[in-house]
């Protein structure tokens, strides 16, 4: 049994630590980083995206199910697979105490992207209002079969289960028929297909799928309502914000965007670069000076105007912070001596 008191020396969490038994009962404590990816059964890598002390997101590859537990999908079910590394205690699970871990919302087996999980049954429920209450931003990449006539388009079309085939759905405005809306915008097209922006307002099954075959593009790979692909489905989410019921703020999820593009030989480029990266941090306007009135030594230099500032400077601390108040050293005239304090009072001007 590990002593506590190796805890309270090392004043390290237990959870973030690796212990080894050194010899005659010395324990001995070494702190390890924790994991930033994890390895599925069949030797997938998975890259875990973003954390906090609520929720976890992965960038979910291909081929992997959130669907039913059963015999029949156990060997691609992505749920099982990581309650099986919670309760084996795998390194990546281990050095988070995780204990639970249920997704938000779903994605299509062969959709790749962002997927968010909770990490406790008790918010689950304010999570999944958040995307019920479509407080959700959602950000896709499609490949298109065929390039769509218009650069920009809303589609409303509303969408329900097919009756005539199980598992597929259909535009339908019959009584078991939801409301659905994507915006779509072209971002590129060569050789017959086009790269396409899908901002989906709702979440209905196969929504961005349906939305761009009725427009007669379908998704290149796309075996149920298109035609197969060697490169599989080519949709991504890569995108995802939501306000945080627990943390009160906006969570900002990105996952990477350039080898898919590459793989259908598109620029990465084309992505919009305010949907690719993090919003960078405001910086503080410089203070104005008056006209004919040059800055000077005596003027602050968080105050002097931005076009003399190095450009790796660093910016002025965010208002309603502490600042701190560092004194600069007044420079002396060319050719004048430091003040001897071996004689006279200590700091007194030298005599003339």
């Amino acid at each position: 049994m590990k002593p506590r008191s190796c805890t309270k020396t090392f004043g390290l969490d237990t959870t973030d630590q690796e212990w080894r038994e050194i010899g005659g009962g010395v324990w001995f404590n070494r702190q390890v980083a924790k994991p930033d990816f994890f390895e599925l059964p069949d030797g997938t890598i998975v890259n875990i995206l973003y954390e906090d002390r609520g929720v976890l997101a992965i960038d979910k590859p291909a081929g992997w199910m959130l669907g039913p537990d059963d015999g029949e999908h156990a060997d691609r079910g992505l749920h099982r697979a990581l309650v099986d590394a919670i309760e084996t205690g795998e390194w990546w699970a281990r050095s988070r105490n995780l204990k639970f871990l249920r997704f938000v919302h779903r994605l299509d087996a062969p959709t790749t992207g962002v997927l968010l999980f909770s990490k406790s049954q008790g918010a689950m429920p304010a999570l999944s209002r958040v995307f019920a209450e479509r407080t959700v931003k959602k950000a896709y990449l499609a490949v298109t079969d065929g390039v769509p006539r218009q650069g920009e388009w809303v589609c409303r079309e509303p969408l329900g289960p097919d009756p005539a085939e199980h598992g597929k759905h259909r535009v339908d405005y019959g009584p078991e028929s939801k409301p659905a809306e994507t915006a779509f915008r072209v971002l590129g097209a060569r050789e017959g297909r086009a790269l396409v922006l899908a901002l989906p307002v709702t979440g209905r099954t196969h929504q961005i799928r349906l939305h761009l075959a009725h427009a007669g593009c379908p998704v290149a790979g796309d075996i149920l309502y298109g035609r197969r692909d060697f490169h599989g489905l080519a949709l991504r989410a890569f995108r995802l914000e939501y306000p945080d019921p627990f943390l009160h703020r906006s969570t900002l999820i990105i996952a990477p965007t350039e080898a898919f593009c590459r793989r259908y030989g598109y620029d990465p480029l084309l992505v919009p670069e305010e949907l690719r990266t993090r919003p960078r941090r405001p910086v503080a306007p410089a203070a104005k000076v008056p006209a004919g009135k040059a800055a000077d030594e005596k003027t602050p230099a968080s105050s002097r105007g931005a076009a003399g500032a190095h450009p790796q400077a660093k910016p002025a601390p965010a208002p309603g912070q502490p600042n701190r108040v560092i004194k600069e050293l007044a420079q002396r005239p060319a050719g004048q001596r430091p003040p001897d304090r071996s004689r006279g009072q200590r700091g007194a001007a030298p005599k003339q």
